[in-house]
């Protein structure tokens, strides 16, 4: 049973999706609590998202394009802001379809069920701050660019950002690129980690890797996408 999760303050209208989607037989969730929308939505890892715009502690755009950043997808906007300019600019925050309300429920479970299928099956990407990782394929994502790595350089970006922001030492890095940490071969590890911020310069993350002398590496913090 796919989960949806309904961010909508209007009480008769969020009472209304609920019940259309109980009935289509779908796990309806509703959000009441408005502050920090995008923390609980992840929390409750949904399989969509139905998201109002005018909402009252925070613009329905910034909890999509907080969302997408940590991966949650897909994502309907649900509004009765009608404008082309405010469908344009959901679409070009991530969102995945646009709505306007008062929506027919048929329509709208018809929207759903497309997003449903088209989602279907795709991996879960993991946050690393400014980009996302599949970490079964080692692609990486940033905005609408990706890249695939090498098994190592995939391991290595993988082990930064399993441990961000902490810093990961040399011996952790050796372990999970050659099963040891024992004894570290201090010239392979280093042509690894230059290829791999080689190959992330293709989406100007080359910076992203920090050396902290004496004691490891690290992802920097979170920059703007």
């Amino acid at each position: 049973m796919a989960r949806i999760i309904i961010v909508e303050d209007d009480l008769w209208m969020r009472e209304e999706l609920i019940d259309i989607l109980q009935k289509a037989g779908y796990e309806a969730v509703a959000i009441t609590d408005f502050h920090d929308i995008d923390t609980q939505i992840v929390t409750l890892a949904p399989d969509l998202v139905l998201l109002d715009i005018n909402l009252p502690e925070q613009s329905g755009f910034e909890i999509c394009k907080s969302l997408k950043t940590k991966g949650i997808g897909p994502i309907l906007i649900l509004t009765s802001r009608d404008k082309l300019q405010d469908e344009l600019h959901g679409l070009h925050l991530g969102a995945d379809d646009y709505l306007t309300k008062p929506c027919n429920g048929d329509r709208l479970l018809a929207r759903i069920q497309n997003l449903l299928r088209r989602f279907e099956g795709q991996p879960e990407l993991i946050d690393g701050g400014c980009f996302l990782l599949d970490s079964n394929t080692f692609t990486l994502y940033k905005g609408s660019q990706s890249i695939v790595l090498s098994a190592n350089e995939g391991k290595i970006i993988l082990t930064l950002v399993e441990n961000r922001p902490n810093i990961v030492s040399k011996s952790q890095l050796s372990e999970r690129l050659w099963g040891t940490g024992e004894y570290i071969d201090e010239n392979a590890l280093q042509v690894n980690l230059t290829r791999l911020r080689k190959t992330l310069r293709h989406l100007n993350l080359e910076n992203q890797i920090e050396t902290i002398r004496g004691k490891g590496y690290r992802l920097r913090g979170q920059v703007k996408r």
